[in-house]
């Protein structure tokens, strides 16, 4: 019998997921929420590399209201693996993929009118109506309807026999950041639109506006719903937003010393031969690399070997970065190391790793290869 993939050993590197801190900050939001605003977890591109099926069913279990997804195959995964809750669709759909949001009972986010043939027709097909979200264009020029035109939209929409628009939604282009004004600009913008649309005789009943940012900072915006992202996996927007205690980094990513050597002095380490001894160094191989997602530098950056710091020497090449390990004698063979994430009284966080890569920690967090599995704890 030839072995299966299930059966193989455990990885050399993995990334880990603590289903236990992500049930507490969700706790956590929720109690930040007054009852009447509704959550909603946003758990596009694999719920931001922690895994959309364990999270949705942890949130679920919480009592959210729903989620947020970025296109159509993520909705129709979640419903296969059980998940009732609404599901939020962003950005603009091809009319191709309406039948299946309609069967899937999967909300859309309407832009314009261009997609309302196909949505007569599918709900015409499928006996059901659909509900929908009209998407408000404030000044992020992204997707969404302009403000200004919202109100005839919205219209339109209503007087679809077998559409119910059930939602106004905006984006804040920042809502993290020390100044609000334009943020500010956007509501003003948004709320004129929802009076427009209101005095039009067309009622909705949900309007969110806040993301992560503007749940933490704009409480006066947070209206019927927010929608929290990245601080629902311990991650915070920015460093100038509002704290709250107990939200912790739901994400680690670990390896295991692959190999151990030592070099003498002149002799060099990887590709371009980067870095030189200046002295007898003991150095360790860790099987990961840019290739897997780590930032590639050149003798900048570290790891934690026993709760110690291990420079990056050399270039981190594809699947394979060296390190320093001469002052760690407990430092071995198989040894466990953090790549980020928490490790006695030190910690890697996701922006610290995006500082080395000249990116956003949401890039960072989604950037883990899929050839690095996901190990989940705490439950």
């Amino acid at each position: 019998m030839n072995p299966r993939l299930e059966d193989l050993p455990e990885p050399q590197a993995w990334v880990e997921i603590d289903l236990k801190q992500l049930r507490q900050n969700i706790r956590i939001i929720r109690q930040a929420l007054p009852a009447s605003v509704r959550l909603s977890c946003v758990i596009k591109n694999d719920a931001y590399g922690h895994g959309m099926i364990s999270t949705a069913k942890i949130a679920a279990q919480e009592g959210v209201w729903g989620f947020v997804l970025s296109n159509v195959q993520e909705g129709v995964q979640l419903r296969e693996a059980g998940i009732k809750n609404p599901l939020i669709i962003l950005g603009e759909r091809h009319p191709s993929e309406i039948p299946w949001c309609v069967a899937h009972d999967l909300t859309i986010c309407l832009n314009s009118n261009s997609l309302l043939p196909a949505l007569r027709a599918a709900c015409k097909t499928a006996r059901k109506k659909a509900i929908v979200h009209l998407k408000i264009n404030t000044g992020m020029n992204r997707y969404g309807v302009l403000w200004s035109r919202a109100a005839n939209l919205a219209e339109k929409i209503s007087q679809e026999k077998n559409l119910r628009l059930e939602g106004l939604l905006t984006h804040f282009a920042q809502s993290d950041e020390e100044k609000k004004d334009f943020a500010n600009l956007q509501a003003t913008r948004f709320n004129e639109a929802a009076r427009q649309i209101k005095a039009r005789g067309v009622q909705t009943e949900i309007e969110h506006l806040c993301n992560s940012g503007g749940f933490l900072d704009l409480r006066h915006l947070h209206n019927g719903m927010v929608r929290v992202g990245i601080l629902l996996y311990g991650v915070y927007p920015s460093l100038v937003c509002k704290k709250i205690e107990g939200i912790q980094s739901v994400m680690s990513v670990k390896a295991r010393i692959a190999s151990v050597r030592t070099i003498q002095p002149g002799d060099v380490v990887g590709y371009s031969m980067r870095y030189t001894a200046p002295s007898q160094r003991k150095i360790a191989v860790i099987p990961v690399g840019y290739g897997d997602g780590l930032p590639r530098t050149r003798n900048e950056g570290y790891m934690l070997i026993a709760g110690r710091k291990a420079p990056i020497i050399g270039g981190v090449a594809m699947n394979a970065t060296m390190l320093d390990i001469t002052g760690i004698p407990q430092a071995q063979m198989w040894s466990e190391v953090v790549i980020m994430g928490k490790q006695g009284d030190e910690e890697i966080t996701a922006r610290d790793l995006g500082k080395l890569r000249n990116t956003v920690t949401y890039d960072v967090l989604t950037g883990w290869n899929l050839n690095l599995p996901k190990r989940y704890t705490g439950e």
